[in-house]
């Protein structure tokens, strides 16, 4: 199963429609992950257009976003993989104890909010953030996250530049 990890799209004022090196990977998704902060439930949308998509609201999230369906947290399994998501997972210190501690069930823990690309493993759980593929902040680039999932297992794991 491939995944697409998306967080922190801000549209409209960062993301208009589906930039073309996204799309370039949404195109060969399973399965689109998005860590909140879309701020309007069209690119939910737009973005079903590639493959199913789970969302979680972002403290920018309006209220079109949690009418679409996009929860605080969600707990799912991705071909055997027990995979939760939230949009901020608090500071950088204490992160991987404290991910585990609120989704004790999860493999892996998918998170935005601070647009920095993260891909970490502690306390017996690995957490990923897959930056903003369209606000990077102090970032060098716009990123977007591909996970590789087979049987439980989590194959592969990168941080793709976009920008």
């Amino acid at each position: 199963m491939r995944v697409v990890v998306l967080a922190d799209t801000h549209a409209p004022r960062r993301w208009r429609s589906c930039p073309p090196a996204v799309a370039e990977h949404l195109r060969r998704a399973d399965v689109v992950l998005h860590a909140g902060d879309v701020c309007v439930a069209g690119v939910l949308d737009e973005l079903a257009q590639y493959a199913p998509v789970t969302a979680v609201r972002g403290n920018n999230d309006g209220p079109d976003v949690a009418e679409w369906g996009a929860p605080e947290t969600v707990s799912l399994d991705l071909a055997g993989l027990r995979v939760a998501m939230v949009h901020d997972s608090g500071q950088a210190t204490g992160r991987t104890a404290r991910m585990r501690r609120r989704f004790p069930d999860a493999q892996l823990v998918v998170y935005g909010h601070s647009h920095i690309p993260v891909d970490l493993t502690g306390d017996g759980v690995r957490v990923f953030n897959p930056g903003s593929p369209t606000d990077r902040r102090r970032q060098p680039h716009g990123t977007v996250g591909l996970l590789d999932i087979e049987d439980g297992v989590l194959l592969d794991a990168r941080i793709v530049p976009v920008t």
